[in-house]
């Protein structure tokens, strides 16, 4: 797989970071979820060669700018606007993982020609009556360690910890690689852990909630479902955070239940997720 290239756009005032593989149109668009960035997504696009793909590091996250918390969600809805207009993508095939998720179908609901078809990976569109109410405790985000000697310590301490286990070695080795910054003798984290802890505050924040819009979308839609939860209120990074009736809301939507699978899907679960963009009619 050819090496992507890294694109800087404007967006809202700031600078997104955008990296583009070449190939045939039209483009797969990949959304990362909360505290990740685009290149987490190399191992799946390496599934389709010679199809063109963009995948962009949201607002707060990888190379693109950080503005200061809070960072309300209709943001990262215009940060795939932006793509678009830069690069002139209509009809493209939408893979959104978690937040992500919830920023495609916010990105659709505002401009309906960006995509042919949409992948929701477990994202994180609550049942309506969530909004607005208190949002999990994400504080323990703010005691995350943010230095690192090297992207290998990170890999190397990662590694061994319980939640990674399933993780693909080539899926944790670019989660450390591309989510640090180089800082003076070291490293810091990408997506700082003042900007995640305030990201995740506001997933049930009144402006948060796309459910009006969803009827809008006439676009075939597949949702994966993960198995696991937990009570709405605890945070659980694991556990599904997808209202179980997200499907029906669609005008053209079906859902995929994964009753042993957590919310890391993308991450332990490529070759699934490579067979549902084909069924989006990707070769």
């Amino acid at each position: 797989m050819n090496a992507p290239t890294l694109h800087r756009v404007a967006a809202d005032g700031i600078e997104i970071a955008v990296w583009e593989w070449p190939g045939e149109n039209p483009p797969l668009v990949f959304a990362h979820a909360t505290g990740f960035h685009g290149r987490i997504w190399d191992h799946i696009v390496r599934l389709f060669p010679g199809r063109r793909a963009l995948a962009l590091d949201f607002r707060g996250h990888g190379r693109s700018s950080k503005p200061a918390p809070p960072i309300p969600w209709p943001c990262f809805a215009t940060d795939l606007a932006g793509l678009g207009v830069h690069f002139g993508v209509r009809q493209a095939i939408g893979i959104g993982h978690s937040m992500g998720g919830h920023s495609v179908v916010s990105a659709a609901i505002r401009q309906p020609d960006l995509f042919a078809a949409l992948l929701l990976i477990d994202p994180v569109i609550l049942p309506p009556d969530y909004y607005g109410r208190r949002a999990f405790d994400a504080s323990f985000i703010l005691r995350r360690r943010n230095r690192w000697a090297s992207p290998q310590e990170m890999f190397d301490r990662f590694r061994a910890r319980p939640q990674f286990a399933a993780w693909l070695d080539e899926v944790l080795r670019n989660y450390c690689d591309y989510g640090l910054l180089a800082d003076g003798d070291g490293f810091v984290l990408a997506c700082p852990p003042e900007v995640e802890a305030a990201i995740y505050a506001c997933s049930s924040a009144h402006e948060s909630n796309i459910c009006a819009g969803i009827g809008t979308i006439t676009q075939p839609v597949t949702i994966l479902r993960a198995g696991v939860t937990a009570p709405f209120g605890v945070f659980d990074p694991a556990a599904s955070p997808t209202a179980p009736d997200l499907a029906s809301k669609f005008r053209n939507a079906r859902e995929v239940f994964l009753a042993d699978r957590n919310h890391f899907i993308p991450m332990e679960a490529p070759e699934l997720v490579a067979a549902e963009i084909r069924k989006l009619g990707v070769g």
